[in-house]
């Protein structure tokens, strides 16, 4: 085998450049655009095909409660410390609960000063609720004491039938705990549920493929059912959230990435192929498993990151915060309530409450907005005015998934330094020449580091710096 030797070293081979045609976020782009194209042109044609994006959001649900309830528990195992786990998760509570308040206040802000329903001027006794009902009956049974019963599963393997992301978080804690208890015993469990992820892992490597299929029949259905002309007649609500959303990420996020030593623009390009899987298919749980792998590539602790990607899903929604607040606002402006400053507080106190849970699933974040209208003092914004913007909401989920991805990203990096446990000199290496690991999470398990080599294992790790 021969190779080439330059001044007594071995040249490494030149790598060969992947066709664009094999590259994932192409192909999500392109079955994006001719997504749009059918639902434009053939719309009974683009609802048709729906089940193609419902079967691969399927395909992905089905394995996040395994992977999640694999990577906690091993995750705590590992640590042996339970004091450091309930540290690390003190740390991401406190970090997610200002972030959120911060995304809060601003949709309060823009709303107030935006004002993108003054004018709208809609008739409060015109407005048919039966299309938002459903959302009405499940608001109406959202309560402080319903989260703290819903987080309880009816049995052990009932979070893992119903996917519930919280109830499948209690048991992943509950469990690791445990087996951190036990000893030897609890090594050898320990070494078991770490081969199951990778397992899981590997399985999702091979789902991720079907990626743009996915893409492609959610959003021709989407185009297909509600037709471009649906954002055309709320484009300044669309656009005015797209913008709050972008100056969020690029403002907030940013200044807090700087702060935690990379740039939120390179992070942007190193997770674009789970950011266009999230615009096509509206949720940002298809790529639960490529975070969590990305993450670790980038730098941060196992242990963080299997505590912060996951809890995060459901505690920290920026996107969605934003848009819980700024579209209360435009719905009262549009019928034309006038807010006071007591209800001002009300909406963001129960906002920070609704949110809790409401994971990324399409269709979430309008059940907590429906809680959130309901719980305001005197209902000055009727339920039923949830119809205005029934339409384009589901444009809107895009932004709110992809806005709460990109602030979990985030967290992870930021708690993982604040726990003196980020490898900066990977961060910087990752951030200067990312290399997109494409449908390869298979290849990239819980315990594996992506970036070392076979020729480079012997190789002494990086030292990770306070």
């Amino acid at each position: 085998m021969s190779q080439a030797i330059t001044h007594g070293t071995v040249a490494e081979p030149p790598r060969v450049a992947e066709p664009w045609y094999k590259v994932l976020y192409i192909q999500v782009l392109i079955a994006i655009a001719l997504g749009i194209l059918l639902g434009y042109v053939a719309p009974e044609w683009g609802k048709s095909v729906k089940w193609l994006g419902d079967a691969f959001i399927a395909l992905i649900k089905m394995m996040i409660a395994p992977i999640i309830f694999c990577t906690i528990v091993h995750g705590i195992a590992s640590i042996g410390d339970l004091k450091k786990v309930g540290r690390v998760g003190l740390k991401a509570l406190v970090y997610f609960e200002v972030v959120s308040t911060i995304a809060l206040l601003i949709g309060v802000l823009v709303g107030e000063v935006v004002r993108p329903g003054a004018g709208f001027n809609a008739d409060v006794t015109k407005l048919d609720g039966k299309s938002v009902e459903k959302y009405a009956k499940l608001a109406a049974d959202d309560s402080v004491t319903g989260h703290i019963m819903a987080l309880i599963p009816k049995s052990f393997f009932d979070a893992f039938a119903t996917g519930d992301l919280l109830q499948v978080l209690l048991i992943s804690i509950l469990t690791g705990v445990v087996v951190t208890g036990m000893g030897q015993r609890g090594e050898a469990i320990a070494h078991a549920i770490d081969t199951a992820g990778q397992i899981f892992f590997r399985i999702i490597g091979l789902v991720v493929k079907l990626a743009p299929i996915g893409a492609f029949g959610a959003m021709a259905f989407t185009i297909g059912q509600y037709g471009i002309g649906k954002v055309v007649d709320l484009a300044w609500l669309v656009g005015t959230f797209y913008v709050t959303a972008f100056l969020f990420v690029v403002l907030v996020l940013g200044g807090i990435a700087r702060v935690a030593g990379f740039s939120i623009f390179r992070f942007l390009a190193y997770i674009k192929d789970e950011l266009l899987i999230v615009l096509g298919t509206s949720s940002s749980e298809t790529v639960l498993p490529h975070m969590m792998t990305k993450m670790r590539r980038l730098g941060a602790s196992d242990s963080v990151v299997g505590l912060v990607i996951p809890t995060g899903y459901s505690f920290n929604l920026d996107g969605t915060n934003i848009y819980m607040t700024l579209a209360t606002l435009f719905l009262a402006q549009a019928v034309g309530a006038d807010l006071s400053i007591s209800q001002y507080a009300t909406i963001i106190i129960v906002a920070m409450l609704t949110s809790k849970g409401a994971s990324g699933v399409t269709g979430a974040g309008f059940i907590t907005l429906a809680a959130t209208l309901s719980a305001i003092p005197n209902n000055p914004v009727p339920v039923a005015a949830m119809t205005l913007i029934l339409g384009v909401d589901k444009f809107m989920s895009e932004c709110r998934a992809i806005t709460n991805l990109i602030g979990n990203g985030v967290a992870t990096v930021v708690v993982s330094r604040w726990e003196g446990e980020l490898d900066r000199e990977k961060l910087r290496q990752v951030m200067e020449h990312p290399v997109s690991i494409g449908t390869d999470i298979s290849d990239h398990a819980p315990n594996m580091d992506p970036i070392t080599t076979p020729s480079a294992a012997a190789a002494p790790t990086p030292a990770r710096v306070r």
